[in-house]
């Protein structure tokens, strides 16, 4: 898969929004590729684009060696999309007959496409719920079935649009192995993943863009990111309660980045130092704003603190900004 300069921009008569600006992609074939952003940062985006349900406003875009305007009608043959939250069919189907139904839509024999079906139900552990009626399924269920969904024609290249949003860990573990199995089955098989989830991220991707307005950020293999912030100190601080903080460590020369969390009450800074010498400063200030230090840690460098500091603010801060 490959993008080339690709653009989206919207107009609207009081206003022009560039969705996509200018996106230069290369993805290998086997590859289980993500796109990690905040909500509204251009990644659902250029999912559709690239699975030719939206027009780019200019630039180029080819998926397994065909042009996405110019040979949609082939394309589609060839690829599967799920997306999150995904409520398409009939409620008042069961499982296996809304399955059904969509296999008949890609042309499959209804026998084979049984059979597919009834493997994938098993291997889902949703087999069980076979004669359930779509409407009285969970959020978790759902989406199991709408993997099954994506999974059933063998697509060439299968595109996942935060596919674990909202689920249960349970449901979301499901989803992710049933997805490395999917691929390790055929080693030409690829994902192209968007999420917001950090940890989804880092566990699943093969390689990873950091997008934001429409742009890539960054990209590379997760631990190559993480390596960004290796020669800096990490630290985390928990605080009691109290004067606005975030602005002023940030302020402190040295810090290179600086988020805050709730966590049971208290508040949870992780900050990025340019060095160890730069602590005593932040204590010191936190000091002077009457700020109590219940705990401090200093670990290694996660992909949140590498999108923080590529960024410049974390993924809920960022997801905030855009109201």
């Amino acid at each position: 898969m490959r993008t080339v300069a690709l653009r989206r921009v919207y107009r609207t008569r009081q206003e022009e929004v560039v969705a996509l600006d200018g996106i230069d992609l290369s993805v290998r074939p086997g590859e289980l590729f993500g796109l990690l952003g905040p909500n509204g940062a251009g990644k659902t985006t250029l999912i559709k684009i690239l699975v030719t349900l939206l027009l780019p406003s200019s630039g180029e875009a080819q998926v397994d060696g065909l042009d996405v305007v110019r040979d949609f009608r082939r394309l589609r043959h060839r690829i599967a999309m799920v997306s999150g939250g995904e409520n398409v069919g009939y409620g008042m189907l069961t499982v296996r007959e809304q399955l059904w139904m969509f296999s008949q839509l890609y042309g499959m024999p209804t026998a084979a496409a049984y059979r597919r079906i009834d493997e994938l139900l098993e291997r889902m552990r949703l087999a069980y719920a076979a004669g359930r009626r779509v409407h009285q399924l969970s959020s978790g269920m759902r989406q199991k079935m709408n993997l099954i969904r994506g999974l059933m024609t063998d697509p060439r290249i299968l595109f996942l649009d935060e596919p674990t949003m909202a689920l249960d860990v349970g449901a979301a573990r499901d989803v992710r192995q049933e997805v490395r199995r999917w691929m390790s089955e055929d080693p030409t098989r690829t994902v192209i993943l968007t999420t917001h989830y950090m940890q989804e991220a880092d566990d699943l991707c093969d390689r990873l863009a950091i997008v934001n307005h429409g742009r890539i950020v960054a990209s590379g293999e997760p631990a190559a990111l993480k390596q960004q912030v290796q020669q800096q100190a990490v630290i985390d601080l928990r605080l009691n309660p109290g004067t606005p903080l975030l602005d002023m460590l940030r302020a402190i020369e040295g810090v290179t980045a600086a988020t805050v969390a709730e966590q049971d009450g208290n508040d949870l800074f992780s900050l990025l130092l340019a060095d160890d010498a730069v602590l005593p400063r932040v204590l010191s200030q936190v000091e002077h704003a009457g700020r109590r230090v219940q705990a401090i840690q200093k670990r290694d460098p996660t992909l949140e603190d590498a999108f923080v500091k590529l960024v410049g603010r974390g993924m809920g801060e960022e997801e905030a900004a855009r109201g």
